[in-house]
């Protein structure tokens, strides 16, 4: 079939631009369309015979390797079929977890580029994906272990569901809603699940027309929840998410202006950032933050628009909190700070991006009107530097900085750039601290092609490139690493934009030049000093690094880690200079290094290799001239030394002779062609090296055989020039900072020609076939050799195989048949790597593969200690199989590299692709390498089968040192090769076996070889019914193994490790698999599509049958696999010899193999029922989450039925959205006057047992339990299948339940034991499966427990009574009633037996006891838990802790038992005046929860719950004999005994009241502000100003409700009635009260700084209260008020302005009467307080010198000899000044007169004592 006939008028989606420019891109179309072909024939094939293992596993990891080597090279209708198979794949019905995943992997890789399709194109329905994502990640039956997800599926699913959002059809967002509206109840957990599915489904990219049925639908609804609701419950994270998403989506679309001050106070808060004086925060605050990447779209997409009103207040906002970025602050909010600045500016350049640069798509464009203008950007960046500034010194690096300001310039370069500059250059003066140079220079790196492009907004950048360059240079300094690091980063950065050309003689020949340009070209006549003087460093560097200076002689005499960084960053900085250089300038530049090499003899281990490396460096640039300068010198050295006889034997060589076989093995890793003309030298030379027999002379020549080798036969780019074709076009200046061009690239490739070829194998025909002789003779006993002569052989064969490896042909040869059996060819992919093996030479891969597997087994046999060549041969046998030019392991640290380098230079705001013409070379280049590494699902061949055996031997050899290195190599060859596990296993099990005699080294090495490499996945946990079924078994029965001993610690642990990894990588094995007709219909599509047809024809009708066919044997087969390795496992455990741990082992592993759609044979049933009284505790745990697991699978199906709430309550719901208690739910709530409490009451009423249902909305379709279907009350025992049979007999011996109580009562860890869930789990099921059989076997025991204060009993009562309510939650009204009559009296006295340790239980017993139940039906539970908590019988800790426990039972309720809170609150009130600390604590809890379901949110209807203001109203009254007095003190007077007792009863009640304040602090959904002002004034009271020492609890509680509710976030409303409070405490008697409002209003601003920023009276208001406070009395209130409004300063809450300033100087200036008399001290107080506010101002900015601030400094210097405490304050202050200016005093003293300097430094340098 001709592929290039019916291709015509193909458009492929995306390319990878890349391929075109490989050297053999001709004939890529073609492989690509016939692989493409080759793809859809067998993906559709696969499908239609339904082999969904291993054909279309095997066929979508091919189209995975397709995306990879040519991206979307497809028709968009080809794109469309490919994502609609794959959406129905892994949607299909209960598919084995991992392979779902495996599709969405690949799916997701589909999906990525949304431009492609648009949502014309390609429709995909919600609801399936939502039903997955439902069953997977809401698992009913993950936590009882009945199925196992692989652990990243969570992940994989959503990333999924982001990708598939945008293909939502119209209508799915009103269905979504409808779908979750009836979750959304604030009090339940549940509510976090519907808004997170909100924010991951909802789909926000719509055309404008379709808005209506999109976001508008919920936008409003939305937003009104997230601005009414407070404290950040967990779930708000998710919401604001979802807002940030839609404004980034829809920028333009949606109005967000009345919403900005809340958005930026909320965000300003989700920082958590310490306030204050008093630093009080309440722990909940910090728990749930916002997500800073989400945060960043938001506050991104809010920009623009006219007035620009979001900069405003981000301006204002990093004002606020500038000076947390200074490194002298950090804490645990300092990553989050550093994150946000490192993330807005990149966020801003995407949206630029996408303004003006982004190719048009079909996604709506931003609005002209909203777009981003060039004032906005420069707003964006004031806001921002000043922060950005100050990271760049930051304790923790200054990476995130330079990212920021890398953006920064890309957007605005002329207000980024020069402020980096000038801290640049002043850091390059300072000798004393190098951490600002390193900082600065790294910032500068980010910054480079900003400064260096000729961009029109910041021409004057490219004037400094060459101060800078000169500047940087001493920073190569042998001394101080990580500034030489640094500095060769810079340098190596700056040179690779810029062309170093002397261009000084240009201005006479060119007149159209600019005035900057002229500059250019004159200074460029300095480039050659620079490099130059760059050389003279190194050297200088090298120097100082020689072995003998840095080694003691004991030492090794390898490199050390940092000495091979140092020498990565001088090779690759000097081979960046040099090609950049002009021809001149390299003519003396390499001149310069030729002298330096070839003048010295290094030794070659430090500094030799870093020369080495410069030469090699130097010669790449110009091959032709620097080979002729540096081969005939060493050459002749050599033959000059060589020509001596004698030295061939010695064992030590000169070292001159060593140095220059270096020298030349570096300086030949250049263009192979030009080696061509040396070719007799190199030759000569090679031959003679190789066997001299000093090993260092050698394994140089070694390495010159492989460099040659490798120059002549590897595909490569020559050259690495900015700018193609050289420099010598006219005006090298005009392309400074250019980008290369992907379309015209013009890469110079190095292709072997048939010279060089030749030159190889002539080369391998004189040295490597003479080696491989040599070893067979010794393998045959002709002639032994020594080891070390095989080594050198050894060493000759590897090199010459790292050499010419891509030249020689893969090993081929017949392949393994009959592995797996499939009705789909499973063929490996060819790809053309740009060479033709040529069949007629000699193939030395298959020579050396025969000739090493003889070594091999005659090392094995004769010396198996020459550890030494069995490394070599391993190394030789893993290059044989894989390499074939490049290694894996390289190709992925340069693949590293390289996008470090890309991020660090890459231009995102225009995007397309401009890098640096070198690295888009260099990512060519790595394409070509890819191709070559392509080789996962290759076909296993015998030869690899043969050479996988003797891997297998070394594997499990007696040396660990070679095990490990050949394990290594087994796991890589065994993840290449399609399925050759199947053939290792059974192999490896052969070693494991009892029966087979083996040595302890191969049982460790096969269990190793079994284990696999950390990161692969083991052989262990292949997911293969074949495997699985030897594997798991053979573990367990090794134990039985004569060589197995316990006594050796490796083996136990390595055992442990081999379970571990098991259990860590299981998921669950899928039994049944099916192909829905939907993916039948879409492979139909696939099998007649076009360009290019499938390769060959559709399977026929028979296929078709067969196929049908062959997937009901394969589940049933699978099925029988399944119970076989049960059964084994079970026979494994019967063998009485087996040791514990094996036993162990294999009880882990048959919970494994529980499963929710086969149910467990009842052999196993049997055991893990025995097991629940096995004597090991181990083996008892499992059996119990496996019993709970298994009455999972035998729970009988109940029938449900559908109803509608409205025929039930008679009321239909209004429209629109109405919330909370009204007329059509109040059905739902508890009734005590219509119980169900008998028989036919019971049966009369419906039950909703999920709490949130009808709060929010109904469902659309409310399906619920049958009351109609009686169930039938007990399960005869014949109808009961084999397992249950099991269950029942044995919990119906006495025996059996005696040791089962005895073993569940038994204490575990003392004092670490808690409600047991798994337990729980097992006695729910229990009684839910068989009724009330086993109550009466049960309940002697439970009495015995109940009355038995010892926690472990009470703890195990606890759990059986839990699961019995549970339980009994279907059964009939009798049993049920008779169940409450015995278990009332049965809980009363536990809970009589209450103790320290066992409360908490009680509590989770009785929570787990209602959660998700109607509380009618538990009614006698309630009232039993209402009866009397506070009854004072059994002193305070019972009353609190029955408290606590009914408070348990009503939190699970929520809403629906509001007749129960009003009991418990009229119940409680009277009692409020507690004496106990305790019950006062848990009575503040229970308030908390009784007034948390009255709410203040959008659309809710008042609670028919307690509400909070009638209760502060009623607590007020009670509280008068305090709000009368002047100040509270805790004591008591004695006198009037009636008094006392009113005001001691309102001390206590207040202790009560604090507690409830406290606990609600964090928990309620809204804050009753005007509530907690009316008790704000007592608090002001009370607060202590300082913390005294004497502990003193109602004082503390009070300071801390203080600081709560400073924090707490206020809306508009709220702001005068608080700040009306405040104004009148500032009135206060109490200095303490005027203290603590100063406190409480430095809190409240910074909390709520926006909202109170767009009220301008307020704010006016606020700064009056300030004010009046600075003038108080009291000298700390006067001191609390000049701290208060420094920090108002400094968050610009109200600005400096003139008229404040002279204010406050008006006040300092005020006159104090000479008489020091009484009357003085008003006015020493106006005096103190101008001075104060002075100093406010000044302390207001610490980290800079603003224009105001030196008059200021000189008018407080006037008070220097005031009266204390003036005196005082100044000193503070200046003393203050001076530590916070110290740091950057070179910039600040600018600031000052000459007159002004002078004053200061006398004030601040201390006086001198002896003058």
């Amino acid at each position: 079939m001709t592929v290039d006939g019916d291709m015509a008028g193909f458009i492929p989606q995306k390319e990878i631009v890349y391929n075109r420019l490989l050297p053999y891109a001709d004939r890529l179309d073609r492989e690509a369309t016939e692989l493409l072909a080759e793809i859809k024939a067998n993906l559709s094939r696969a499908v239609l015979v339904r082999e969904l293992w291993p054909g279309v596993a095997f066929w979508c990891r091919k189209l995975f390797s397709f995306l990879k080597l040519y991206g979307r090279r497809f028709s968009k209708e080809d794109h469309i079929l490919f994502i609609k198979l794959l959406y129905e794949l892994v949607t299909l019905p209960n598919l084995e977890p991992h392979m779902m995943q495996s599709y969405a992997r690949l799916l997701i890789q589909l999906l990525k580029k949304k431009e492609l399709l648009s949502r014309d194109d390609l429709q995909l329905p919600w609801r399936p994906l939502y039903d997955l994502y439902e069953r997977v990640v809401y698992s009913k039956t993950e936590h009882l272990g009945l199925i196992w997800f692989p652990n990243s599926v969570d992940h994989i699913l959503k990333a999924l569901i982001k990708s598939c959002r945008l293909y939502f059809p119209v209508s799915s967002t009103k269905e979504m809603l409808d779908e979750w509206r009836p979750l959304l109840c604030v009090f339940d957990v549940v509510m976090q699940k519907a808004i997170s599915n909100m924010e991951l489904f909802l789909p926000t990219i719509m055309p404008p027309e379709e808005h209506g049925q999109g976001f508008q639908l919920w936008f409003d609804e939305m937003m009104n929840l997230w601005m009414s609701v407070q404290n950040q419950p967990s779930w708000e994270g998710h919401l604001v998410n979802l807002f940030a998403r839609l404004a980034n989506d829809n920028i333009g679309y949606v109005d967000w202006t009345p919403y900005i001050p809340t958005i930026f106070t909320r965000i300003l808060r989700s920082l958590n950032l310490p306030v204050g004086v008093s630093q009080m925060v309440a722990p909940r605050y910090l728990t749930n933050s916002y997500d800073i990447g989400h945060l960043v779209l938001w506050i991104t997409a809010l920009l623009g628009g006219p007035g620009n009103p979001a900069q405003k207040e981000l301006t204002c906002l990093f004002n606020s909190i500038a000076s947390f970025y200074h490194p002298s602050n950090h804490g645990r909010w300092q990553s989050r700070l550093m994150r946000l600045l490192q993330r807005l500016p990149a966020s801003v350049v995407r949206r630029v991006h996408r303004e003006r640069y982004a190719a048009p798509s079909w996604i709506t464009l931003v609005p002209e009107c909203q777009r981003l203008t060039d004032a906005d950007l420069q707003d964006f960046t004031r806001s921002l530097i000043g922060a950005a500034l100050l990271a760049m010194f930051s304790k923790i690096g200054s990476t995130d900085a330079a990212y920021a300001l890398q953006n920064l310039a890309l957007l605005t370069p002329e207000l980024a750039i020069p402020p980096v500059l000038e801290k640049t250059y002043a850091a390059m003066e300072t000798l004393t601290e190098p951490h600002t140079l390193t900082a600065t220079l790294s910032c500068m790196i980010g910054m480079a092609r900003s400064l260096v492009s000729p961009n029109n907004h910041y021409p004057e950048g490219r004037a400094h490139m060459l101060p800078l360059l000169i500047g940087s240079l001493p920073g190569v300094d042998p001394n101080d690493f990580s500034k030489c690091m640094v500095t060769f980063q810079f340098i190596g950065t700056f040179t690779t934009l810029v062309p170093l050309v002397d261009c000084s003689s240009a201005p006479s020949q060119h007149s159209d030049l600019t005035e900057i340009e002229k500059d250019l070209c004159l200074a460029s006549a300095e480039f050659e000093d620079f490099v130059l003087q760059f050389l003279d460093r190194c050297f200088a560097l090298i120097d100082s690094s020689t072995l003998e200076q840095t080694r003691d002689e004991m030492e090794t005499d390898t490199q050390t880690h940092l000495e091979s960084l140092v020498e990565l960053g001088l090779s690759s900085t000097v081979s960046t200079i040099l090609t950049q250089c002009s021809t001149e300038i390299y003519k003396v530049a390499l001149q310069k290094v030729y002298n330096f090499a070839t003048s010295n003899i290094f030794e070659t281990c430090v500094s030799g290799r870093m020369v080495a490396d410069m030469c090699r460096a130097a010669a790449k640039c110009h091959p032709a001239e620097s080979l002729r300068l540096f081969v005939p010198h060493c050459c002749s050295v050599i033959f000059h030394i060589t020509d001596n006889q004698e030295l061939q034997g010695e064992d030590e060589l000169d070292k001159e002779l060593l140095w220059n076989l270096q020298l030349l093995s570096e300086v030949t890793r250049v263009d192979g062609e030009q080696l061509l003309k040396y070719q007799g030298d190199l030759e000569r030379i090679l031959c003679v090296c190789v066997r001299l027999r000093c090993k260092r002379a050698y394994t140089l020549a070694c390495n010159l055989l492989e460099h040659t080798l490798r120059s002549l036969s590897l595909i490569y780019p020559t050259e690495y020039r900015s700018t193609s074709g050289g420099f010598d076009t006219d005006l090298p200046i005009r392309d400074w900072g250019r980008a290369g061009d992907v379309a015209a690239l013009g890469v110079c490739w190095h292709v072997p020609g048939q010279e060089e070829e030749n030159f190889v194998f002539q080369l391998l025909s004189r040295l490597l076939r003479p080696e491989l002789q040599r070893i067979e003779g010794h393998v045959s006993g002709e002639q032994p050799m020594s080891r070390e002569e095989l080594l050198q052989s050894l060493a000759i064969v590897q090199h010459c195989l790292l050499g010419a490896g891509s030249l020689l042909p893969p090993l081929d040869g017949p392949h393994v048949s009959d592995l797996v059996p499939s009705m789909v060819n499973l063929w490996e992919i060819k790809l053309h790597i740009g060479v033709d093996h040529d069949d007629s030479r000699e193939n030395y891969r298959e020579s050396i593969c025969q000739t090493m597997r003889l070594l091999l087994h005659h090392i094995l046999e004769h010396s198996e200690d020459d550890t030494k060549s069995l490394f070599v041969i391993i190394k030789i046998i893993s290059d044989l199989m894989f390499f074939r030019g490049t290694h894996k392991k390289e190709f992925d640290s340069r693949w590293k590299s390289f996008t470090l380098v890309k991020k660090s230079m890459e231009n995102r705001l225009h995007g397309k692709k401009q890098h640096i013409r070198a690295l888009l070379i260099d990512r060519v280049l790595l394409q070509h390498e890819m191709r070559k590494l392509v080789v996962e699902g290759s076909e296993y061949k015998v030869v690899h089968q043969e050479l996988l055996c003797n891997l297998l031997l070394l594997s499990t050899s007696t040396y660990s040192q070679v095990r490990s290195r050949a394990q290594s190599v087994l796991m890589a060859a065994l993840g290449t090769y399609s399925f050759s596990y199947r053939d290792l296993i059974p192999r490896i099990l052969q070693l494991l076996s009892p029966q087979h005699a083996t040595t302890q080294q191969q049982f460790k090495g096969a269990l190793y070889c079994l284990l696999g490499l950390h990161s692969t996945a083991s052989l262990a946990s292949v997911r293969d019914w074949d495997c699985v079924g030897e594997v798991w078994p053979a573990l367990v029965r090794c134990g039985l193994s004569t060589t197995m001993t316990l006594e050796e610690p490796s083996i136990g642990r390595l055992l442990d490790d081999v379970t571990d990894r098991i259990h860590r990588q299981h998921d669950t094995i899928g039994i049944y698999f099916t192909v829905t007709e939907g993916c039948i219909e879409v492979a139909n599509h696939i099998a007649q599509s076009e360009n290019p047809s499938p390769r060959f024809e559709p399977p026929s009708v028979e296929e078709l049958k067969e196929g049908l066919q062959r997937q009901r044997i394969r589940n049933v087969v699978a099925a029988r696999k399944y119970e076989k390795l049960v059964n084994d496992l079970l026979d494994c455990l019967e063998d009485r010899d087996l040791p514990w741990k094996f036993e162990h082992m294999a009880t882990d592993l048959l919970y494994l193999q529980l499963r929710d759609d086969h149910p467990l044979p009842p052999d196993a049933v049997l055991y893990f029922t025995q097991g629940l009284i096995h004597d090991s505790i181990s083996i008892r745990k499992v059996a119990i989450s496996a019993m709970a697991a298994i009455l999972k699978q035998l729970k009988r199906p109940r029938k449900k039925v559908a109803m509608k709430p409205s025929d039930i309550s008679g009321t239909e719901d209004p429209e629109g959205v109405c919330v909370g208690d009204r007329e059509g739910n109040r059905w739902l709530q508890y009734d005590s006057n219509n119980l169900p409490l008998s028989q036919e009451q019971w049966d009369s009423q419906q039950y909703v047992e999920k709490t949130h249902w009808g709060y929010y909305s109904w469902p659309r379709e409310m399906m619920i339990h049958a009351a109609s279907e009686q169930p039938k009350d007990d399960l005869p025992y014949e109808e009961m299948s084999e397992g249950e049979k099991i269950i029942f007999e044995y919990f119906s011996d006495p025996e059996f339940i005696d040791q089962l109580i005895g073993f569940l009562s038994l204490e575990d860890r003392k004092g670490k034991d808690s409600f047991n869930p798994r337990r729980f789990c097992l006695f729910k099921g229990l009684f839910r499966n068989y009724g009330d059989m086993f109550l009466p076997l049960l309940w002697p025991h439970l009495e015995q427990l109940a009355s038995d204060p010892h926690e472990s009993s009470q703890r195990c009562v606890c759990e059986i009574t839990a699961g019995l309510i549970r339980g009994s939650k279907l059964w009939s009204f009798s049993k049920v009633d008779r169940l409450w009559k015995v278990l009332c009296p049965l809980i009363r006295t536990a809970l009589t037996n209450i103790t320290v340790e066992t409360y908490t239980d009680w509590g989770t017993c009785i929570a787990t006891a209602c959660e998700g139940r109607d509380p009618r039906k538990l009614h006698w539970l309630l009232e039993l838990l209402m009866e009397s908590p506070l009854s004072g019988e059994g002193g305070s800790f019972r009353d609190a802790s029955l408290l606590y426990v009914l408070q348990g039972g009503l939190a699970q309720q929520q809403w629906r038992v509001s007749e129960l809170l009003h009991r418990l609150l009229a119940y409680l009130e009277p009692k409020l005046t507690q004496v106990y600390k305790n019950v006062r604590e848990r009575i503040g809890s229970v308030l908390t929860y009784i007034f948390m379901i009255d709410v203040a949110l959008p659309n809710t209807r008042p609670t028919s719950s307690p509400h909070v203001a009638e209760f502060v109203t009623r607590v007020l009254e009670r509280l008068k004999p305090l709000t009368s007095e002047p100040e509270i003190h805790n004591h008591v007077h004695e006198e009037n005994t009636q008094e006392t007792d009113e005001r001691t009863q309102a001390v206590k009640l207040l202790k009560t009241v604090l507690k409830w304040l406290m606990a609600s602090a964090g928990r309620t959904f809204t804050t009753p502000v005007q509530q907690q002002l009316q008790l704000l004034p007592l608090l002001f009271k009370i607060a202590p100003v300082e913390i005294d020492e004497n502990y003193d609890e109602m004082k503390q509680d009070a300071r801390t409700c203080l600081s709560l509710m400073s924090q707490g976030l206020l809306y508009p409303e709220h702001i005068p009635l608080v700040l009306a409070a405040l104004e009148e405490m500032a009135g206060s008697r109490s200095w303490h009260a005027r203290f603590s409002v100063l406190t409480y209003v430095q809190i409240m601003v910074f909390y709520n700084l926006f909202t109170l920023l767009s009220l301008p009276a307020e704010v006016l208001r606020i700064q009056t209260l300030v004010m009046q406070l600075l003038l108080d009395e009291q000298l700390e209130v006067r001191d609390m008020a000049g701290t208060t409004l420094s920090g108002l300063l400094q968050c610009q809450f109200f600005p400096l302005d003139s008229s404040l300033q002279t204010q406050l100087q008006t006040l300092s200036q005020t006159c104090l009467p000479k008489a020091r008399g009484e009357l003085a001290s008003t006015d020493l107080v106006r005096r103190h307080a101008g001075v104060l506010g002075l100093s406010a101002c000044i302390l207001s900015s610490p980290y800079d010198v603003p224009g105001w601030m030196p008059q200021i400094l000189m008018d407080l210097s006037d008070h220097l000899n005031d009266p204390q405490p003036i005196e005082m304050t100044v000193k503070k202050t200046l003393s203050e000044f001076r530590r916070t200016h110290h740091d950057n005093w070179q910039e600040h003293r600018q600031c000052f007169t000459d007159d002004q300097l002078l004053v200061l430094t006398d004030l601040l340098v201390s006086p001198c004592y002896y003058a």
